[in-house]
């Protein structure tokens, strides 16, 4: 199958006031100080995660297909240093699409993922058995919250985290809300699809957080979709957590405003050092 670079425009150089995440030289792309994560000088998984989605997303360009699942695979950290994408297509049909993103960096892999792509169709009728989780409500100030990522956590246990009383505290089940609105590149704002894929890569820290904090990196994540989100607000609601021998897997499902979008689940190796820069 053919394989292109995403090449964005020559030029299109940010202004200095600019809140994205990357800026556009040619066909690299230049990571922001914000880009930073929580594991040294080294891009966020969640920025990471949200270019790949971004540009398997790109590469299909057909609403008539849903995004249905990403599966994201974090080999190396990268570094805050120039990146180049390039995708393909592993299957195209009339039902089903498979694109493959890779993010490069001085020609080592720093990220890949496939992209599973289903055409939109009828809705079977019958009644099926899920589990139903409830959300904790999203917060009334959530418009105003400051924090560019995290409007509200519930059960961390920690006082970095904002709890509610209302809800599970350290030892019981794990909420999030996020509010993910600043864009990739400028002048383009998030599409669904990448906020949640940028949503997903959270999924391990959610999971895996523990009355010590976060010792567990991301190794992968998988996001799975029903539907597109709504809004710029995700909520990830924990599942399951499993952990031996210095690995970890563990689930959660997506929410939206308006309920369940789908569900995600990470795969990550022990690790101590997470320390958030500040915002």
């Amino acid at each position: 199958m053919a394989e292109s670079m995403i090449t964005p425009d020559a030029g299109a150089g940010p202004p200095a006031t600019s809140t994205a995440y990357f800026e556009r030289h040619g066909d690299r792309f230049h990571p922001r100080s914000i880009a930073r994560g929580g594991w040294g000088a080294l891009l966020s998984g969640h920025v990471v995660g949200g270019l790949l989605g971004w540009a398997v997303e790109e590469f299909v360009d057909d609403p008539g297909f849903l995004p249905a699942r990403l599966t994201v695979d974090l080999p190396r950290p990268a570094a805050i240093a120039p990146v180049e994408v390039h995708t393909r297509e592993i299957r195209g049909g009339k039902r089903l699409r498979l694109v493959e993103a890779v993010i490069r960096q001085e020609d080592k892999i720093v990220g890949q993922a496939t992209g599973l792509f289903l055409r939109r169709g009828d809705q079977p009728t019958g009644t099926i058995w899920s589990p139903h989780v409830e959300m904790p409500p999203l917060p009334a100030d959530a418009q105003e919250n400051a924090n560019p990522l995290f409007v509200r956590t519930y059960g961390w246990g920690l006082s970095i985290q904002n709890p509610d009383e209302d809800w599970p505290g350290e030892g019981g089940a794990k909420y999030t809300w996020l509010r993910l609105t600043q864009p990739l590149f400028d002048g383009e704002p998030l599409t669904p699809f990448t906020r949640a894929a940028m949503a997903a890569d959270v999924t391990a820290s959610l999971v895996n957080w523990s009355s010590e904090g976060l010792k567990f990196i991301n190794a992968d994540y998988t996001l799975t979709l029903s539907r597109l989100p709504e809004g710029v607000h995700i909520g990830l609601a924990s599942q399951s957590h499993s952990t031996q021998d210095g690995i970890a897997t563990g689930s959660a499902i997506l929410f939206d405003e308006q309920g369940e979008v789908g569900s995600s689940i990470s795969v990550s190796v022990a690790q101590s050092g997470f320390a958030p820069p500040p915002r």
